[in-house]
């Protein structure tokens, strides 16, 4: 009985922990303002912000064009490159997002 309890126990505290690790992805979304520029928000799925993450705007060769951080309003507003781009949403390990430019409507 012992082990079938501390088995349970252990089920739990591993299921709330995982609960706990998703609880925490990171979001991120871009919308062409229609003016020649692009708008970037940003946070997480706890409602925590994401303030001060990087955001990069890398070309198709790779070279950044442009690069940022998330404002305290969880947003980033960049000037749309000419050609295909990929926006970076960096706010550390396991926290990346890549947006392709064809994806930003």
């Amino acid at each position: 009985m012992t082990k079938l309890l501390s088995l349970s126990a252990a089920g739990a505290i591993a299921l709330g922990l995982a609960g706990a690790v998703q609880a925490h992805t990171p979001l991120c979304a871009c919308y062409d303002n229609g003016d020649g520029t692009a708008l970037c928000e940003g946070g997480f799925s706890d409602g925590s912000s994401a303030s001060g993450a990087m955001i990069s705007v890398i070309d198709g060769a790779g070279a950044v064009l442009v690069e940022g951080k998330i404002d305290n309003n969880g947003e980033f507003t960049f000037g749309i490159p000419d050609g295909p781009y990929t926006v970076l949403f960096d706010a550390g390990e396991g926290h990346r997002i890549e947006i392709p430019s064809g994806e930003i409507f």
